[in-house]
């Protein structure tokens, strides 16, 4: 079984290392896996993966609606003798599902994540549900992921599954290295991820923040900091394979977006033991069971603050919900699990279902 996945690119993030996981997890011998990216450059998880003899394939789209592009996958399909498609994303869908017409490949479309705020356009009212009609299986990495592509992709949401991220537990796992009482945040300096939120909540305190990532928002971030005279550090981007030490030195993870599909940074932080707070917000309420996993606030520095206080000042809470977070990601985001489960997809959507 041959099975093509379709991206943008292969450059470090969410959707990539999904891929990448895929990849490198599959140990059946039967299904042969190649990725054809849309966009330029390739990226750094792309060279690696073809430097292990991952077969990838690249064209970069023009601007617009990039006919050539489905000229290309279809010919690649036809060639390749491709069997299923499996399309990360909205654009990479449209593209596959457009080029696999009247081929013998089945196609899976998975929504990693949605923009906030969310919209349509009356064109994709008009031709999703077109499409969906030549998608085999949609997935969706969590119930408001779901919810918003039926809201605003029109695909019926009886059609979409849902399969939340997955963690290499192996890898992101307590390693007792907590000295300190920090807090740290992980992810994109954007304004969707509500950072202003924790630098307002750490005003008039003495707590400690530590950033990792980086974005458009840096700069303002970087003045408001300054200007509530609050403990900040912007570390910048950090390597994926450092990351799991990263989660280790901090007391408290705090996570307050306006949205979220199914955060990996939130799900490497409980992977690895941390005491969480997040927003009571979409995508992160499915995650944080409050009281039990985590904590979760209202949208108020007030509320933000006192959650932060509260953990900071109670070793014994800390303790206790990071050891929750830890064995709620061991049954719901296992790496193992969601491989099998992907494999298992695949050679049902061909009839080749595995024997008991």
């Amino acid at each position: 079984m041959r099975v093509m996945h379709v991206t943008f690119d292969m450059r470090i993030g969410g959707t990539e290392m999904v891929i990448k996981n895929i990849i490198e997890g599959n140990t059946d011998a039967n299904i042969e896996m190649s990725i054809f990216c849309i966009e330029a450059p390739l990226g750094p998880w792309g060279e690696q993966l073809k430097d292990e003899g991952v077969a990838i394939s690249t064209k970069a789209r023009k601007p617009g609606f990039d006919v050539s592009i489905i000229k290309a996958l279809r010919a690649h399909i036809k060639y390749k003798k491709i069997d299923v498609i499996h399309c990360h994303q909205y654009t990479p869908w449209v593209y596959g599902t457009l080029a696999a017409l009247f081929t013998p490949a089945k196609v899976i479309f998975t929504e990693h994540g949605r923009f906030y705020p969310d919209s349509t356009t009356w064109k994709r009212k008009l031709v999703n549900p077109l499409l969906s009609r030549f998608t085999h299986a949609v997935t969706a990495i969590s119930e408001a992921t779901k919810q918003a592509v039926a809201t605003f992709e029109h695909i019926p949401s009886n059609k979409i599954n849902v399969r939340p991220n997955w963690i290499d537990s192996d890898v992101f796992r307590p390693l007792g290295l907590r000295t300190n009482k920090k807090i740290l945040f992980v992810g994109r300096l954007a304004a969707q991820k509500n950072i202003n939120l924790i630098l307002y909540a750490l005003e008039g305190t003495s707590n400690s923040l530590d950033i990792v990532g980086d974005g458009d928002m840096r700069d303002d971030l970087e003045k408001l900091a300054k200007k509530l005279k609050v403990h900040v550090k912007f570390l910048g981007r950090i390597t994926n394979n450092r990351m799991p030490y990263m989660y280790n030195r901090y007391s408290v993870y705090v996570l307050c977006s306006k949205f979220e599909g199914n955060p990996k940074a939130l799900l490497e932080a409980m992977s690895c033991g941390c005491a969480v707070i997040g927003t009571n917000a979409p995508g992160i309420c499915d995650v944080i069971r409050h009281e039990h996993t985590g904590l979760l606030v209202a949208e108020s520095q007030k509320g933000l603050q006192e959650a932060i206080n509260r953990l900071l000042d109670d070793d014994r809470l800390r303790n206790r919900l990071g050891k929750r977070a830890r064995q709620y990601i061991l049954e719901n985001n296992s790496l193992n699990d969601a491989i099998e489960k992907e494999c298992a997809l695949y050679q049902k959507l061909l009839n080749h279902e595995p024997k008991a």
